[in-house]
């Protein structure tokens, strides 16, 4: 009986068009057949908006990573029955459309939590412990010439003891909350959204949280509560010594703001890996500093270890297995 009933459900779907239109974010290491096995799948490696209109002309299942999904684009895909957002933010689709046109939009929650987390103490730890400066003195033969067993000329903090400030304590925030408190941090967080549904760790106000914070970690989507939440105004209430990391949205800190307080020396670093445009403009201010060693930059890769991109396929196949079984 079992096996009957998926005989039935593979030939009643089998011609289900399946469309992603920006299919080389998941990487050429990554297998997408749990996607194909539930129908026709076309992978774009990437989409212009013009060439997208004409891409999903026939689709029944539209995948998306950061294409933007207009009513426009919704109104050349006549069959279109179910959008999958191939991440967890869905700011790229416009959703009040998609409800009036009875499209479903499903996204993939907390896959890479782990991913983000890791990412994150990355960047601390690089900027903390100098990790690219020693690294280069070895390598450039300056320790083999030194003299002496060590090199104590840039001087590194530990983290046992500093106060870790999170913004935004969703899955990824108190994640990050929770190995911040295995290194001894003391933690505590701004809620992004009005809520302070957290009681593991003390809620503070933004103005507050980054007067006090040793580093400062964000970990919050784009929305009209975030975006430019940190400018120049609240930077200067930062520590001197105080890191930043974004790990959230790039519209979410002002870039040419952090830039110069990066160069005055205001804070100590920033560790990045999202920014206002992605990629990365050549011209942004964050790549024409002039204490380029006080940056850590990553190319928003924080969510994108082997097994979150794994976990992601899985998880919009079974969103689309939901959607089918659903009929």
């Amino acid at each position: 009986m079992f096996i009957s009933l998926f005989y039935i459900y593979d030939i009643q779907f089998a011609d289900m068009k399946i469309v992603f239109l920006d299919a080389s974010t998941i990487g050429e290491d990554i297998s997408l057949s749990p996607i194909a096995s539930l129908g026709e799948l076309t992978c774009w490696p990437n989409s212009t908006p013009q060439e997208a209109l004409d891409r999903v002309k026939d689709a029944d299942v539209l995948i998306i990573n950061k294409i933007k999904v207009t009513p426009e684009l919704m109104d050349a895909a006549p069959n279109l029955k179910l959008i999958c957002e191939a991440a967890t933010g869905v700011n790229n689709i416009d959703l009040d459309s998609a409800a009036s046109r009875n499209i479903p939009v499903k996204n993939v929650a907390a896959y890479s939590t782990e991913s983000v987390v890791q990412v994150t103490f990355m960047h601390i730890l690089n900027l903390l412990c100098k990790a690219p400066l020693y690294d280069s003195k070895v390598k450039s033969g300056a320790y083999s010439r030194c003299g002496i067993f060590t090199d104590v000329s840039a001087p590194f903090p530990e983290l046992a003891g500093k106060k870790m400030g999170i913004v935004g304590m969703g899955n990824i925030g108190h994640r990050v909350a929770e190995v911040a408190s295995a290194f001894g941090m003391k933690v505590s967080y701004f809620s992004t959204s009005g809520t302070s549904h957290c009681s593991d760790y003390p809620s503070l106000g933004i103005e507050q949280l980054l007067g006090e914070s040793d580093i400062v970690s964000i970990h919050a989507p784009l929305n009209n509560a975030t975006s430019g939440l940190i400018g120049s105004e609240r930077l200067k209430l930062m520590k001197k010594s105080a890191i930043l990391v974004n790990m959230g949205r790039g519209g979410i800190v002002d870039e040419a703001a952090l830039a110069r307080a990066i160069d005055e020396g205001s804070i100590a670093g920033a560790g990045l890996d999202v920014f206002s445009t992605e990629p990365l403009p050549q011209d942004n201010p964050l790549l024409l500093v002039a204490h380029p060693e006080r940056l850590s930059l990553t190319p928003h890769t924080g969510w994108a270890s082997v097994e979150a991109r794994q976990r992601l396929v899985e998880g919009i196949a079974g969103n689309i297995r939901s959607y089918l079984q659903s009929l």
